[in-house]
Order: structure tokens, then C-alpha cells, then sequence
């Protein structure tokens, strides 16, 4: 008997928070899913999916190279793509909506740049994101009521969207990424004077953004050695030839001593500094999510949060975090300052609920789409 065919499209995906979107997404169809369908995934590379025998991969390399190749693949070559495997369910995990024929159409919108104020700034650094961020809500727009869902992973994110492309909420499933997403490293298996210097630093790991806001670290860091206080580190994955905001960023702040430019790293190495450092600081002006707020919470220690709507969502229920408006450097001062006498004052916050549709983690997300696999599976014949 003939499967029936579930395709992921994620073909501009190499690398950061959307390879990870992928590879969990992949990892959990291929433990649970593959008995009853063919499974494909449509990549730039088929070495991003190579452990999950069971999905079969689609290669694209051309794609990611010009916006003229991605749009030309999302409303053209997508639709060929369909018509010719038939697939029941297509997923798309990259915020635009393709030109398919499937039973079911879902799209996975994971970026938020829509909804950021762009600056001359920006044009500036990073031209290319400048022109993403006006551009990318009209190419949001396109198709995307033809979706039978549309997925988003926090409620501040489901109520813009029903706004601003005038869906019914009860269309948009709000689906809040699992924890775990990293492996704990044994605290122990450090060398003792590097875990002893860590002991006393602050951690924040991201691809250098303007939207990343690591100008409030380095001015943070400035009002503290004002204050003479010069006994701590602050590792920041940047190392100053990423891009022009990089550049800035390293040129600005590289003379101070007590910021450490790690550059990027790998997912090993960020647990690494999860387990030795004291705390996060975590002061991006703009996510769909904050992973490292979720992967950090596992280790019970100190979070220093921009107060904005998707980092309180993030962060959830927990009893060690305090938050600073992102645009004040002397409130992150203040609190560094705190975390490191041991008189911090944090704040208890709390789990949001959300209304319908509502999954937590891959395997509610796919009951929702594919609401008829559940009931199959649980039904029990008697002989």
C-alpha cells in the first residue's frame, strides 16, 4: 500500500536557530512518523539531515544564493514539486507560504524582522537585512490564507498576525518550542582555574544583529568600571568580522577588558559556558522565541532579560530572573552589579496560558496537523 507523503521545505536552512527548527522537526519525524509516511525535506544540503535515515532528501544548493532563485523556487519550482510527489502534508518552515497542491498546506513563521522598527543605521550595517525587514511582510503575505495552519511560537506573535493579515486565530497554532535543546557538560570536567574565572562572568551567545543589541553590554560594562568594579567577564559570541554591525561592535567596545570576543561557537561549547558562568544576559529587541532563555533556565542560575513580550514568554516560570528595558544600559549595570555581591532581587514569574490550538513540543504540533495519525494509533483491535 501506498504512504501517504509529508514534505518539510526548509531549503535556505544552514546554520543558527533555523537549522535547529529543522533538525528537531526531522529528528522527531523519523522516530515517530515514518511507518505511516514517506517523508521528504527539501534542503539546501542533504549533510543537515544525514543522521535521519528515514527522511529523504530533496537538495537545492542553488537557492540560498539570490532572492531571485528563493522566490523563483517558493511560487514556481514548489508547485512542480507538489504536482509531482502528491504529498499530503507540505510544511513549510521558512515564514513564506510556496505554491503547492497538498491535502493539507502549513507554514512555520519563525521571523520576526516584520515587526522591527528598520533604521539608517541598519541600511548602513546590514543593507541586505535593511531590505529583508520592509520587504519580507509582503512575502509573508502571499498565499498565506491558504494555509490550513499557521504556526507561530508565542501568543504576542498569534494576535499580530491575525492583525495584521487578517486570519482567524483559531488558524494560528501557537507552538512553544521544547527545552532541552542542548547537552549539559559536567561542570567538573573543566579545567579548575578557567571554571573559577567563569564563575564571575556573564554569557550571552547570538549572531551579531543590530537587533542583537550588544551595545548595551558594552556600555553596561563601561558604568561598571566607572564604578571600579573590574573583577568579572562577559563572553559574547562576536568576534568582529561577521558583518559591518560586528565590525562596529568590536571597534566600539574591543578595548575593554572585561569582554571577552568568543566569537562563534559550537552547541557543545555554548552548554560549556552555560554550566561555568554565572549568568545569562540575554538583550535582543527582537525574537520569535530566545532559545538560550529556554536551554539556560535547565541550569537554575541567574538571567539578566530585556523586558519585552517574548522574553517574559520565554522565560516562563522561573524564580532567578530580572528584566531591564533594553535601551538602559545603567539598569543591566545595576543588576550585574548585583548578581555578582549576591544581593540580586529577582522576580517569580509565571507559565502564559494560551487559548486553542496550542502545542507544546513536535508531537502535539503534529497531532494538530495530523489530527487522524493519534486516533490510528490509539485504537486497539480485539480478536
Amino acid at each position: 500500500m501506498n504512504k501517504k507523503k509529508i514534505i518539510i521545505s526548509a531549503v535556505n536552512f544552514t546554520e543558527g536557530g533555523p537549522l535547529t527548527i529543522l533538525r528537531d522537526c526531522a529528528c522527531f519525524l523519523n522516530a515517530n512518523y515514518t511507518d505511516d509516511y514517506d517523508i521528504y525535506a527539501i534542503v539546501n544540503n542533504a549533510e543537515v539531515i544525514k543522521e535521519y535515515e528515514y527522511i529523504k532528501p530533496l537538495v537545492f544548493p542553488e537557492i540560498k544564493k539570490s532572492w531571485v532563485k528563493r522566490l523563483y523556487f517558493e511560487y514556481y519550482q514548489a508547485k512542480e514539486i507538489s504536482r509531482q510527489y502528491k504529498p499530503y502534508l507540505w510544511l513549510s518552515l521558512h515564514d513564506i507560504t510556496p505554491n503547492t497542491d497538498a491535502e493539507i498546506r502549513a507554514v512555520y513563521c519563525h521571523n520576526p524582522s516584520i515587526f522591527r522598527k528598520t533604521t539608517l543605521t541598519d541600511l548602513r550595517e546590514e543593507p541586505s537585512l535593511f531590505i529583508f525587514s520592509l520587504l519580507y511582510k509582503y512575502l509573508y503575505k502571499i498565499n498565506i490564507n491558504k494555509n490550513s495552519y499557521v504556526i507561530v511560537q508565542q501568543g504576542w506573535l498569534r494576535e499580530a498576525f491575525a492583525k495584521l493579515f487578517k486570519l482567524p486565530l483559531e488558524k494560528i497554532v501557537v507552538a512553544k518550542p521544547e527545552g532541552d535543546q542542548v547537552n549539559s557538560i559536567d561542570v567538573n570536567t573543566k579545567r579548575e582555574e578557567d571554571t573559577f574565572i567563569r564563575s564571575r562572568a556573564f554569557f550571552f551567545p547570538a549572531f551579531p544583529r543590530p537587533f542583537k543589541n550588544f551595545e548595551v553590554i558594552g556600555e553596561a560594562v563601561k558604568l561598571l568600571n566607572s564604578r571600579k568594579i573590574s573583577d568579572f567577564q562577559v563572553y559574547i559570541t562576536l568576534k568582529g568580522t561577521e558583518n559591518r554591525y560586528a565590525k562596529r561592535i568590536r571597534e566600539t567596545y574591543g578595548h575593554l577588558k572585561n569582554i571577552r570576543f568568543i566569537g562563534l561557537i559550537s552547541r557543545d561549547e555554548v552548554a560549556d559556558y552555560y554550566s561555568t558562568c554565572k549568568a545569562l544576559i540575554f538583550p535582543s529587541k527582537l525574537e520569535s522565541w530566545g532559545l538560550p532563555i529556554s536551554e539556560f533556565k535547565e541550569y537554575a542560575k541567574p538571567m539578566l532579560i530585556a523586558d519585552l513580550p517574548y522574553a517574559r514568554e520565554t522565560v516562563g516560570t522561573y524564580n532567578k530572573v530580572s528584566f531591564f528595558d533594553p535601551d538602559k544600559p545603567l539598569q543591566l549595570a545595576n543588576l550585574m552589579e548585583a548578581v555578582l555581591n549576591g544581593n540580586a532581587n529577582f522576580e517569580i514569574t509565571k507559565e502564559q496560558t494560551y487559548a486553542k490550538p496550542f502545542a507544546k513540543g513536535w508531537k502535539e504540533l503534529f497531532e494538530i496537523m495530523l489530527p487522524f495519525k493519534q486516533k490510528e494509533s490509539d485504537s486497539t483491535i480485539i480478536v
